[in-house]
């Protein structure tokens, strides 16, 4: 890598995680030649084996980017294998209290005692409990990146995590997804979330950092435009 996340991250710069959707080392290789800094591994609600995690993650340095990891669990084996695996980091879920925080910090720096400054650690807030809990968790250190987690949000608030295409969240998680990056910043520290394409820019104005994406809709989207381009004007008329 010619630059490390925590070095971008530092001076400002946004950081693009995109989600391969599929477990392929050269599809994670393309995204990053693409243009995407990271590939985002998933062992919570993906299939990747530690085997998986291995091969993604070098694929995408090899690239010259990186492979965050979500663990299935915060236990100290679970996070240790995705380490020890090749993750170039780990996107830790359900902080809902500064004490979880402190526990995740502790487990990330015994899994690689030797290089945890060279990892990226980021916490996920994802929970009504965790903005309720937000000043007393973002004064734990050693968490690098605290990631608002919409769709579990959501459903936190009562709502479906889900959002139809062409629709939008309910008004009142979107107020409460710029409430938490706005405290975030203020209080000094680094905020990622959820982006899509018509909502980035806002959510980079409230002070997103970390922005996380999937690949299936790029996909669906091009195959899309290049359908509506390829269909002839006779065809439409019928």
């Amino acid at each position: 890598m010619s630059t490390s996340p925590h070095q971008r991250l530092a001076r400002g710069d946004s950081v693009l995680m995109v989600n391969p959707n599929h477990i392929s080392p050269t599809l994670c290789e393309k995204l990053v030649r693409s243009g995407a800094d990271s590939v985002f591994i998933d062992c919570e609600h993906g299939l990747a084996s530690y085997e998986d995690i291995h091969h993604m993650a070098k694929a995408a340095r090899y690239a010259g980017g990186f492979g965050i990891v979500r663990p299935q669990n915060q236990e100290r084996s679970t996070i240790t294998r995705c380490l020890n695996a090749g993750a170039d980091g780990v996107m830790v879920p359900l902080i809902h209290t500064a004490e979880i925080a402190r526990q995740v910090v502790h487990t990330f720096r015994y899994a690689v005692p030797d290089d945890h400054a060279s990892k990226l650690l980021v916490g996920m807030v994802e929970s009504v409990e965790a903005v309720r809990n937000l000043d007393e968790i973002l004064a734990v250190e050693g968490i690098d990146v605290f990631f608002v987690g919409p769709g579990d949000l959501s459903q936190s608030m009562g709502y479906s995590p889900a959002v139809a295409p062409g629709k939008r969240r309910a008004q009142p998680v979107l107020d409460l997804v710029d409430e938490t990056l706005q405290r975030i910043r203020a209080a000094g520290k680094v905020a990622g979330t959820l982006v899509v394409r018509h909502d980035v820019e806002h959510l980079v104005s409230m002070g997103a950092q970390l922005l996380y994406y999937h690949a299936d809709p790029f996909v669906a989207e091009g195959v899309s435009a290049m359908r509506q381009l390829s269909t002839p004007a006779t065809a439409e008329a019928h």
